[in-house]
């Protein structure tokens, strides 16, 4: 399996040279010359497997230059922090069924690649004899995770950007608690877009890029995305199971739009999937282009689910880039077209084809909190806000003909707030969590500015 970018500029190179590079040196986003196809048969015969074995398995289509051995290693070690056997279990609720994908070591579905990745960049690196500075940024859960995957290990340093005073409290203790020597917080006085925006252009230095060794353990790099594309064939041969379903539909709450593609990758493989449902809040600019056609930027709001208050959704690239034929050319220009005017527009035909491979519902902070409360006294299931966020665009959304799996995307611990204003409660509080506001923290206030960012990386990296 070869790799190749978005803008067409980068071609032909191996599944481990694309995890290194991570953003592609031309700008765009890399992404499989091919996208393996799988048989009804192919689907069954993988959807009996217990979640490691799966993640070998799909991951072994894209990765051919990793020895299985070591491959299947990798996977193993990255799973035996989960706390739940089943590592993504299912369960059935009031008509849904929800995907918990917080049983990692931070609580939030980012661990299930991120703790891959990690393990693999240090593979990598011990293999070349190379060293890493990873550049991030998050609007909650990347950031936590990603320290979680890295933390203590060799010949990697990494450096977080998270909007200062715009994550959960727990998310930001999460982060700033860690005070391993190879890892650094900053706290960027603007928004999550700002602190994304800062990176991208950071990495679009190709010069700075190799000089200071930068890798990417945002959505931008392609194994994030590989790695989330094995929990959907998990879940639905779950499903299967318990309801002899031939297709399922799927209500993802997303905001970078890289959980969702994951789910179209997933689909373009052959899984049946009937609908993929993309869930937003206020921050609305995903839904209004499945709805309207209207890929336009607005003001960055604050939500009770900010994981997904992005207004620049930077896997919006990677579905593009399919969308207009895959024509590097075409993606360039649409891509500074956006950077120019903040917009984008689609042809009729173009349109017609977004709402055939997605169905959206933005939902407010006053319909989160009347879903959550109510989920909660119907099933006594406690959902985090943007799981309810999900739930809330299944229940509109689906059409009944088959089962729709809500990807429940972080621990309802994490927010709180929240839950707490929506049941008259706190939630449950994982062992993990105890005693977190008591630790030792570190974190740098800093500029959004890419200069403040760079010369911070200068002076800090090994």
């Amino acid at each position: 399996m070869r790799y190749q970018s978005t803008r067409g500029g980068v071609s032909g190179i191996s599944f481990k040279d694309a995890v290194l590079m991570g953003l592609a040196d031309d700008g765009g986003l890399l992404l499989p010359e091919t996208i393996p196809s799988l048989s009804p048969g192919d689907i069954q015969a993988l959807s009996c497997l217990a979640y490691p074995e799966l993640a070998f398995q799909i991951i072994s289509l894209y990765a051919g230059d990793l020895p299985s051995a070591d491959l299947k290693t990798l996977i193993e070690r990255s799973y035996r922090s989960f706390t739940h056997p089943e590592i993504t279990p299912v369960v059935h609720e009031d008509g849904v069924y929800i995907l918990e994908l917080f049983h990692g070591p931070t609580l939030a579905f980012k661990d299930v690649a991120l703790q891959f990745l990690g393990n693999l960049f240090e593979y990598l690196l011990a293999e070349r004899g190379q060293k890493m500075n990873i550049l991030g940024a998050t609007s909650g859960d990347t950031g936590s995770a990603a320290i979680a995957g890295v933390r203590g290990k060799q010949n990697i340093n990494i450096f977080i950007l998270h909007p200062h005073g715009k994550v959960s409290p727990i998310q930001e203790l999460q982060m700033t608690t860690v005070t391993d020597p190879n890892v650094f917080n900053l706290a960027v006085e603007g928004t999550f877009d700002d602190a994304q925006a800062i990176v991208k252009e950071i990495f679009g230095d190709v010069a700075f890029k190799n000089q200071y060794a930068l890798g990417a353990v945002n959505s931008i790099n392609w194994a994030r995305v590989l790695a989330q594309v094995v929990y959907y064939f998990y879940a639905f041969g779950r499903v299967q199971r318990l309801t002899d379903c031939r297709e399922v539909s799927f209500s993802v709450p997303t905001g970078n739009f890289g959980d969702i593609f994951a789910g179209y990758i997933a689909r373009r493989m052959g899984l049946p999937i009937r609908q993929l449902i993309l869930a937003t809040n206020e921050n609305n600019i995903l839904a209004r282009m499945v709805r309207d056609g209207d890929y336009s930027l607005g003001q960055v709001a604050t939500t009770l689910s900010p994981s997904m208050d992005i207004q620049i959704a930077s896997n919006f690239e990677r579905y593009l880039f399919y969308l207009l034929g895959e024509d590097g050319a075409a993606v360039t220009q649409a891509m500074a077209d956006f950077r120019a005017q903040g917009r984008l527009s689609f042809s009729t035909e173009q349109q017609t084809r977004i709402q055939a491979d997605f169905a959206a519902l933005a939902v407010d902070d006053a319909q989160t909190l009347a879903t959550l409360r109510a989920f909660q006294e119907q099933t006594g299931y406690v959902l985090d806000p943007h799981t309810a966020v999900g739930v809330r665009a299944a229940q509109e959304l689906s059409g009944g003909e088959c089962p729709v799996i809500c990807l429940a995307t972080a621990h309802p611990a994490k927010f709180g707030d929240a839950v707490r204003q929506a049941i008259g409660q706190d939630p449950q509080r994982p062992t993990s969590l105890e005693g977190i506001e008591d630790k030792p923290k570190r974190c740098q206030v800093i500029p959004a500015a890419v200069e403040a960012v760079r010369e911070f990386v200068v002076q800090h990296a090994g």
